[in-house]
């Protein structure tokens, strides 16, 4: 683990030759508590398809705040708090407008030999705008859910302090599971670029930045700028 002199210095030599613009990059905050911009929801299936189980249905976006250029991940929850086994096949995630492809998609689910288990699993794109999961079967009951998790890039032209609210969740499968609930959706604040995110966003260009590596908004700005320049160092020298 790198010492904090070390850091400091890393910090300080960072000073000296990075950009003046950049220095000048703060956290941007954005009010992230707008009642209207809503992190996760909830909602419930219990009817005759259901057999008068009751199935759960979240979806939460991870943080309350992202930057432009960061990548943020949305999870999809489906479980049921009562008698029953269903089969979960395919769960499809809608992203806010104007988002990509996902970056990655992961599932974590019961497997009889083996217990819980998360895997990447290669996402499809749906016809109407959204992106799907999809599997011969995720088993659940009411002590294992099974959770997708769709990530993706916050687009570049994100303004600051806008909220950004997804679309909403379809799910596949057996024994009345399946719900199309358009009005499930997580909100999100988008907030400035720390050092770090501006100066790896400014460098991705030169192929020794990276967005998937993001840092954290709260860290000083030694402990930022020193874990940059370690970073830029190692990709200049290859390792």
């Amino acid at each position: 683990m790198q010492s904090n002199t070390a850091r400091r210095i890393a910090a300080l030599a960072a000073v000296t030759v990075l950009p003046a613009g950049l220095l000048g990059v703060g956290a941007g905050v954005a009010n992230a508590e707008d009642s209207d911009c809503a992190q996760s929801s909830h909602d419930t299936k219990n009817d005759p398809s259901t057999v008068w189980i009751t199935h759960t249905y979240d979806k939460s976006v991870a943080a309350a705040e992202f930057a432009a250029g960061t990548n943020v991940t949305y999870k999809i929850v489906v479980g049921t708090t009562s008698i029953g086994n269903p089969y979960v096949n395919t769960i499809r995630d809608y992203p806010p407008a104007g988002f990509g492809k996902p970056v990655s998609v992961k599932v974590t689910a019961f497997h009889l030999i083996g217990g819980q288990k998360t895997e990447d699993v290669t996402p499809d794109e749906t016809d109407d705008g959204g992106w799907r999961a999809s599997s011969t079967g995720w088993f659940v009951n009411s002590g294992n859910p099974v959770t997708a998790e769709f990530t993706y890039r916050v687009p570049d032209r994100a303004a600051t302090g806008a909220a950004i609210t997804s679309g909403g969740i379809d799910v596949s499968g057996t024994v009345g599971v399946g719900a199309r609930r358009e009005n499930l959706s997580a909100c999100f604040k988008v907030r400035g670029k720390n050092p770090g995110e501006a100066t790896l966003g400014s460098m991705d260009g030169a192929g020794v930045g990276s967005t998937e590596g993001q840092l954290s908004s709260t860290g000083s700005i030694d402990e930022v700028l020193g874990d940059t320049i370690t970073r830029v160092i190692k990709n200049l020298g290859g390792s």
